[in-house]
């Protein structure tokens, strides 16, 4: 054993190891502050950001309207609960979501503190709205369907007959409630939908009833260019679901559309203690201006083709990269041990996630397999840090893939 003098971060590790429940999965990275694209930990140790909060940091670490916005409406109130007593900060969350939504009609929304609350929320809705108990996904719950998967061999076809297969034999279409489509797959692997597969899901839905329910949480907010990543398909969704990078930091999701639909639940049907707290609605209607902003459409389309170009270059030259996918800044590798049989390497991405935080560089993997290295960079980065960003990724590649052979 070392006689070195223990670390803060050493401290901080054997703290947790005491008192932090096992199941909850963390790195031995301990954060002492983060703005932009940077984060420091509590040794002083600086790391270039390509996880971003877990995608809840498309404007940055430390948006400064943001901040400014939550420090005002701190010196005003903390919690109210809406239901007890309503604030403006609430309804003028709703008030920019219904402006921005992608969905037809009169937009209404409900506030809530996480993607999986909106989605549980939306499912709610979709079910009181239609008088039907079943739900279709694309992701392992409820009925399942598999999505479009174009590396693996899976296309819009596959999966539209796939869907309609599962209708016949599975699960009554005239008892289903909603269809919940991520537009990018976040967990699943960053995998883009072809861009026909919306529309022919949108179509199939509607012959038979059934409300397609587009889930953001991971892949709006700007995350791909536009506020919302519905808006790269020409199609409208009948209930929209946002998280994650929607209160900029602070823990907020929204399930907003049409008000016939929305407003299906009856008073009491909806809501919860902290959904729409109000520092994290202060923080929305910042970040909301933010991304809505041509200037910030502009800069994020401009990074997607920065990141592209950069992971393209990595691919010619590191065998294991078996593509490169994504929409605008939302993008990613998928790591093989074979381009021919497209065997997942999810050994070498959690080693080369490992590799990367020793150099400094702050990555996640996810997928089916959990091969796949996503990019989740604050859309404010310099263009320095996100060309050393990809410098450290490639040599973390090269790292794990040398001590794996």
């Amino acid at each position: 054993m070392s006689l070195r003098e223990r670390s803060a971060t050493d401290k901080v590790l054997d703290a947790r190891e005491r008192y932090v429940a096992a199941g909850v999965a963390t790195p031995p990275l301990v954060v002492a502050r983060a703005e932009g694209a940077r984060v420091e930990d509590v040794d002083g140790k600086t790391y270039i950001d390509f996880a971003g909060g877990l995608g809840c940091q498309n404007t940055g670490h430390g948006l400064p309207a943001a901040v400014s916005a939550i420090h005002e409406q701190a010196d005003r109130y903390l919690h109210q609960c809406f239901m007890v007593g309503m604030y403006e900060p609430y309804v003028e969350v709703c008030r920019r979501l219904a402006e921005l939504s992608p969905c037809g009609g009169e937009q209404k929304s409900l506030l809530l503190n996480s993607g999986a609350e909106a989605v549980e929320n939306a499912v709610k809705i979709a079910r009181a709205a239609t008088g039907r108990p079943a739900v279709v996904v694309f992701d392992p719950e409820v009925y399942r369907a598999p999505a479009p998967y174009p590396y693996r061999g899976v296309t819009t076809e596959d999966a539209i007959h796939e869907l309609e297969t599962l209708f016949k034999a599975d699960v009554d279409p005239q008892s289903v409630a909603c269809v919940v489509l991520e537009p990018v797959q976040g967990e699943g692997g960053f995998i883009p939908m072809p861009l026909d597969f919306p529309p022919r899901l949108k179509k199939l839905c509607e012959s038979h009833g059934i409300l397609y329910v587009d889930d953001e949480v991971q892949s709006g907010v700007g995350r791909t260019g536009p506020v919302w990543a519905i808006e790269h398909y020409d199609v409208e969704p009948d209930l929209l679901v946002s998280g994650k990078s929607l209160g900029g930091g602070l823990p907020l999701a929204g399930v907003t559309g049409p008000a016939e639909i929305v407003d299906a639940v009856p008073a009491g049907g909806l809501g919860g203690t902290f959904g729409g707290n109000p520092l994290s609605c202060a923080a929305a209607l910042a970040v909301l201006d933010e991304v809505s902003s041509e200037s910030f459409r502009a800069l994020a389309e401009e990074l997607g083709e920065r990141i592209r170009a950069g992971l393209d270059a990595i691919a010619s030259r590191v065998a294991s990269v078996g593509e490169v996918r994504g929409l605008g800044p939302m993008l990613a590798l998928e790591l093989v041990e074979d381009q021919q049989t497209k065997a997942p390497a999810a050994v070498l991405a959690s080693a080369t996630t490992a590799a990367a935080r020793e150099r400094g560089l702050i990555l996640l993997s996810c997928g089916l397999y959990g091969n796949v290295i996503r990019i989740l960079v604050p859309l404010v980065v310099s263009h320095e840090d996100l060309g050393r960003g990809l410098e450290l990724l490639e040599e973390a590649l090269v790292d794990a893939g040398s001590r794996a052979s």
